[in-house]
């Protein structure tokens, strides 16, 4: 696949266009002879506006019935290309200022993390993994990586878009404004859009399909703040996905990762029930390992709900509302809805490494009832609950969701 250089008509120099149809030819029947590389360099060249519609949905069908997009090489190679197709972050200054805001404690090194899910489980729940991510950021550097909603009524960008009094300006965080924003807040919501431009390329095609396609699987290990993310929770929709994920986030050098699935097929810790885990582990000697486990809601000291308490399926003006209650504490302890937010919260706590920090390190984000208890994966998930709490009551979470409006609307302006 070879591309040169053509005046466009405009002016402007346009890149020639890209036949994929060998690859796609070696597609079908069998797939024995394509590599993740050849797929990977086929997809660079969608960003770049190279490879017709009919190819470009060709092979995105080919890679759904061939169930090569659930391949963690696959998933790798894709979600890299992506990485690189994205705008260009400035590492150097992002690294200066997560050291700057010294936010090191326990076994958290004090960078970037995020929470995110594939979408498409059909449960219609809340928005759990952006409220979660909110909660978290009074603890941690959060990157919540984003958009528009696809297969549901509010996606995450639409929910942020409907906050009162006033929402932020999520089109303002660009890759020229990380520092700033991240000089005045724990957290930031990464439209992806903004970052993942060549996409506006895929997009019509996507929606044109009635399938899921590949871009719904690497879209999460597509983070633009890649360099400096430290830590991330990925909800799988499918549970044969979750150890295809996991492998693919290890192939990329990913030392501190939950990928999760609830047995109901559902992309969050699961409030009903068990929760399938794969845990990325950084052992001595700097080896990475899979560990794979479950839990269920009373490992996190709660109780199981079913899903039909948590899945309003409401617009994102409605579910803003909701968020906005949960956020300056308003609903019970023994919500459903605050208890299922409160286990993926935990989670992100708990890869973190944050629910390590020894109970004399927390200073004021320390009650004194430390949990030392320890549950599936020798992780203490107790603890994570505890500090989730405590990003509500405390008021943390909203101070640095204000501090996130007050910074991307002085931005925007």
């Amino acid at each position: 696949m070879v591309s040169q250089s053509q005046d466009n008509g405009n002016g402007q120099t346009a890149l020639a266009p890209i036949d994929i149809k060998p690859l796609l030819t070696k597609l079908w029947p069998t797939t024995n002879d394509v590599t993740p590389a050849e797929i990977a360099e086929a997809i660079s060249h969608f960003f770049t506006n190279q490879v017709t519609e009919a190819q470009t949905a060709s092979l995105l069908m080919s890679l759904h019935f061939t169930k090569m997009d659930f391949r963690a090489d696959v998933l790798a190679e894709s979600a890299r290309v992506m990485r690189e197709a994205a705008a260009p972050i400035p590492v150097k200054e992002l690294r200066e200022v997560i050291e700057r805001r010294g936010r090191k404690e326990g076994n958290y090194g004090g960078g970037l993390c995020d929470i995110v899910g594939t979408g498409g489980d059909s449960h219609n729940t809340f928005n759990i993994s952006t409220t979660s991510s909110i909660l978290a950021s009074a603890l941690l550097l959060v990157s919540k990586h984003g958009n528009k909603a696809s297969t549901s009524k509010s996606g995450s960008a639409d929910l942020v878009n409907n906050m009162k009094p006033r929402p932020p300006i999520i089109s303002a965080v660009r890759p020229d404004t990380l520092v700033k924003a991240y000089s005045a807040t724990n957290y930031t919501f990464l439209f992806a859009p903004i970052f993942h431009t060549g996409m506006r390329y895929v997009a019509p095609i996507r929606k044109q399909l009635p399938w899921r396609t590949i871009f719904n699987n690497i879209g999460p290990l597509a983070n633009p703040v890649e360099d400096v993310l430290e830590a991330r929770v990925i909800g799988v929709a499918r549970k044969e996905l979750g150890p295809a994920f996991a492998e693919a986030l290890k192939i990329a050098g990913c030392k501190k990762a939950l990928v999760i699935c609830g047995e109901e097929e559902l992309d969050e810790v699961s409030c009903a029930g068990r929760t399938l885990c794969w845990m990325l582990k950084d052992r001595a000697g700097g080896e990475v390992e899979i560990e794979h486990f479950t839990v269920q809601p009373s490992d996190f000291g709660l109780s199981a709900h079913p899903l039909d308490t948590v899945s309003p399926g409401k617009e994102p003006a409605e579910n803003a509302e909701i968020l906005s209650r949960i956020l300056h504490n308003e609903l019970p302890d023994d919500s459903p809805l605050l208890e299922f937010v409160l286990m993926n919260t935990a989670a992100l706590l708990v890869v973190s490494g944050i629910c390590e920090a020894n109970a004399s390190d927390m200073g004021h984000e320390d009650d004194g009832n430390v949990v030392q208890e320890r549950g599936p994966g020798g992780q203490r998930w107790k603890e994570g609950v505890r500090r989730a709490r405590w990003a509500l009551k405390s008021g943390q979470a909203w101070k640095q969701w204000e501090a996130f409006v007050d910074v991307t609307n002085e931005i925007g302006a």
